[in-house]
């Protein structure tokens, strides 16, 4: 038993082993074909001096001639165990500013004026080329020739060579974290940026006594965004705006802007604006930023890369104390956007500082950064700022919608309660208003006719006909006083139709005929209520004098409308007459009285055969 366990334990080792042997001779004939090349000779231009040397690649330009520009052309020899039949393909992480790459003597790439400083830069993204198999031989030689410029990290990275289905996965990767991560940021915090600009522009505290007050942390946050779009894009943008050296400023200022705006920002965050110190960090921030055009000026323009690299260390070390301090502020207990704020400037602190080493230290030439990508995370801070604003904002507002709708209903409430006690005390008003004019009407007419008759039968010396017709007036001064109640307002044909109907009858006892030339009119609008008992009054006043004085056999009533929208209302008898300026009789003042009382045109006319009272309403 022990024999036979042994015996399986040797069939599976060596089972694993020819495996292995498989696996290794169908994997290692293909890695071998792949080929990285670091050996080359270059024949290095500078100053119009040229010299020959062995370099390893990669070949950074500024760390072996820092300030200064030129071209270098780097032979790169290979060779293969026999001519490939398959596509290959050439991938180079970085070279440039300007190239050319030869094969064999055959022209593959070119980009850029090889002749000329300062133009297009072509080292910003990876490159590939895929070589057809007529191009490859056993013995063969790459030559690449560049032209660098200032500050623009010249050079040429190891060539990979290979196949073309293992070399692009590789030119692929390096393009998309390279080039297609950069736009994407690009357009991440052009986005932000405008956002966070926009709710500065609108967010105004307009309680704020004096000019109206916008939140800083938006405008620090907006600042420091675009200003990283402008950075991030230097990495992509191989067609500058403006030319070099003046680009080159430009995105050093952009990162010097976002390097104090974002301190700035997260001084906000922390309620340390109304500090002391943190007004002299504005102040030395902003000297920063002027030292940033003069490191730029003599970096880029003069060729001494030392004055940007001491911008940067002073830019460090003031964003290292800072942060330092916020991180340290945030762990002692603080509120939770600036905990998230001390962690999102710990992560960058630590992915700068990688970035620094990789870029500023080793001798790696090519690769990618990663702080504009952890940076975005300030972005993703910022939307968690504004959207716990808007929460708690949104819960204020409730509470005030809350409180005001409390205070509204109970000031309806109110209104309700005051508005009854109006609308009641209006109906009591009314009613006494009511009262009164009838009491008026009552003295002013039954009373006045009822008085006239007692001081006549007084007297002795009336008659007994003159005194029955005092009391006939009294009783139709009250019948219209009565009907005065009913009356339709500003509708003077139904005031007439009453008048005749009450008294048309004394005029047929008197023998007095009623001639009557009524037009039927519309409502006049101005006419209200008491005007038109008013008006009554008036009438009743014109008739009653007819049937006590005039001594008429005709009456003749007329009823026109004015060309103004009025009425014109003629009374008119055939009796005595009498002479208007002499006669001071009660009932004309009383006409008289009661026309200016409504606005209305009361005109009196009379000789023997024919007066006429006429009341005209416009």
């Amino acid at each position: 038993m022990r024999l036979s366990m042994k015996l399986c334990c040797h069939l599976r080792r060596l089972l694993l082993c020819c495996c292995g042997l498989i696996v290794a001779c169908l994997v290692l004939p293909a890695q071998a074909l792949t080929l990285e090349l670091r050996e080359a000779q270059a024949a290095v231009t500078v100053q119009g001096q040229t010299t020959r040397e062995t370099v390893s690649l990669p070949y950074h330009w500024d760390r072996h001639h820092a300030g200064l520009a030129g071209e270098a052309t780097f032979e790169v020899p290979f060779e293969l165990a026999e001519a490939p039949t398959v596509p290959f393909g050439l991938y180079l992480p970085r070279l440039g500013n300007a190239y050319e790459i030869w094969l064999n003597g055959a022209l593959l790439q070119q980009n850029g004026d090889l002749q000329h400083d300062n133009g297009p830069d072509f080292a910003k993204a990876p490159r590939h080329i895929e070589i057809s198999p007529g191009l490859l031989r056993t013995h063969n030689l790459f030559r690449v020739h560049i032209r660098a410029d200032v500050g623009r990290r010249g050079g040429l990275a190891p060539l990979t060579l290979g196949p073309d289905k293992e070399v692009y996965p590789l030119y692929l990767h390096d393009y998309r974290w390279r080039s297609t991560g950069s736009f994407i940021v690009v357009i991440v915090s052009l986005l932000i940026g405008v956002g966070a600009m926009a709710l500065w522009a609108t967010q105004v505290d307009v309680t704020a006594p004096g000019w109206p007050r916008r939140d800083p942390l938006y405008l620090y946050a907006g600042v420091a965004e675009l200003c990283w779009t402008v950075s991030v894009s230097d990495a992509i943008v191989e067609h500058p705006p403006i030319s070099w050296p003046w680009w080159g400023m430009v995105a050093l200022m952009a990162v010097t802007v976002w390097v104090g705006s974002m301190i700035l920002f997260c001084a906000e965050v922390a309620s340390w604006s109304q500090l002391r110190a943190v007004s002299w960090l504005r102040r030395w921030l902003a000297l920063l930023l002027v030292a940033s055009v003069a490191a730029g000026t003599t970096s880029l323009v003069y060729g001494y890369p030392l004055a940007m690299t001491l911008l940067y260390a002073v830019l460090g070390l003031t964003s290292l104390i800072f942060v330092s301090l916020f991180i340290w502020k945030a762990a002692r207990g603080a509120s939770l956007p600036h905990q998230m704020v001390a962690l999102v400037l710990l992560w960058n602190t630590l992915v700068g500082l990688r970035d620094l080493y990789v870029f500023r230290i080793s001798q790696a030439y090519g690769g990618n950064t990663l702080l504009r990508y952890s940076s975005v995370l300030f972005g993703l801070t910022l939307g968690f700022i504004v959207i716990t604003r808007f929460r708690a904002a949104s819960a204020q507002a409730r509470d005030l919608n809350a409180n005001l709708a409390a205070r509204v209903a109970q000031k309806e409430q109110e209104l309700e309660q005051t508005y009854q006690r109006v609308e009641q005390l209006a109906r009591e008003q009314e009613r006494t208003a009511e009262r009164t004019r009838i009491l008026r009407d009552m003295h002013d007419g039954v009373g006045a006719h009822i008085s006239t008759a007692i001081r006549q039968l007084e007297s002795g010396r009336a008659s007994h006909a003159e005194v029955l017709q005092t009391l006939r007036d009294s009783l139709d001064q009250l019948k219209l006083s009565i009907d005065a109640m009913n009356l339709p307002p500003g509708d003077i044909t139904a005031l007439l139709a009453n008048l005749r109907y009450r008294l048309e009858p004394r005029f047929k006892a008197s023998d007095i005929e009623l001639q009557w030339d009524v037009d039927l009119l519309a409502p006049l609008a101005r006419l209200d209520d008491k005007t038109m008992r008013q008006l009554q009054f008036m009438v009743f006043e014109a008739l009653s004098n007819v049937l006590q004085h005039a001594h008429a056999n005709q009456l003749r009533i007329e009823l026109r409308a004015t060309l103004q929208g009025g009425a014109q209302l003629r009374v008119i008898d055939n009796g005595c007459g009498f002479e208007t300026e002499r006669v001071k009789r009660r009932g004309l003042s009383s006409l008289r009285e009661r026309a200016a009382a409504i606005g209305a045109d009361l005109l009196i006319s009379s000789v023997p055969g024919y007066t006429v009272v006429e009341i005209v309403l416009n």
